[in-house]
């Protein structure tokens, strides 16, 4: 059973930057961000968050919002008009508990349930929204002082979907994803679901796992047959 998310994006000082907002912006506005496995805690390591914030911001600010059957659109509309309205609303409070606007905040000013694309930063723990998911293209951005900084962030959620961690020392990104509580955890990667890879998480996120040799063992009925030593015990 899967719940949703609130999956953290952590990219660490020796990242390769260029890289990891291209991974970044994949993972932030796949099907507009309604995904559950979506990037939407972006948790940079001080040594990068200036140059990583700026890029990221142009990144965003570049979408193109038009028709979503148009292959030159880059920036849809959310599935419903309900949808935008609990985003707004989310980032409205966001707001109001002390989060900075580094981009976006609004509904676009064109027919159909289009976002801006957002940034907000600021978010402390008091604020509503760092315990939320946003579904949508809303992305949290924290800034922190390092490694374990990074780790100790990612697990303060009630979610545990999924994550992923950039890193150029790939045994770093081992030791750092097997310190994340989440049921899944890619390096240098986004979160994402495959045929052969178990899907599900921990926490609010549901239990169990779909997907793989794993999932198929959920649609199995076994049966047990065993052969006794008639002078045993009972």
């Amino acid at each position: 059973m899967e719940l949703g998310g609130s999956d953290a994006f952590i990219v660490l000082e020796d990242a390769d930057l260029d890289k990891a907002i291209t991974w970044a912006m994949w993972a932030k506005m796949n099907n507009m961000g309604q995904c559950c496995i979506a990037g939407k805690r972006f948790i940079i390591v001080e040594a990068l968050a200036d140059r990583f914030l700026a890029k990221f911001k142009s990144a965003m600010e570049a979408l193109k919002p038009g028709d979503p059957m148009d292959k030159s659109t880059t920036l849809g509309p959310l599935s419903t008009e309900a949808a935008l309205l609990q985003l707004l609303k989310q980032v409205d409070q966001a707001i109001d508990h002390g989060a900075t606007v580094v981009l976006g905040g609004k509904r676009l000013d064109r027919p159909g349930s289009f976002m801006q694309p957002t940034i907000l930063t600021d978010i402390w723990p008091d604020n509503p929204a760092y315990r939320e998911e946003f579904f949508g293209p809303v992305a949290l951005f924290f800034r922190v002082k390092d490694e374990e900084a990074a780790i100790t962030l990612a697990n303060d959620s009630d979610y545990g979907l999924g994550g992923s961690v950039f890193t150029q020392d790939i045994e770093r990104g081992k030791r750092v994803a097997s310190r994340i509580d989440t049921g899944m955890v890619f390096v240098n990667h986004p979160t994402w679901t495959a045929a052969d890879l178990p899907f599900g998480g921990i926490k609010n996120s549901g239990y169990g796992r779909e997907l793989s040799s794993l999932g198929i063992q959920e649609f199995v009925n076994k049966k047990l047959v065993r052969v006794a030593d008639i002078n045993a015990s009972a």
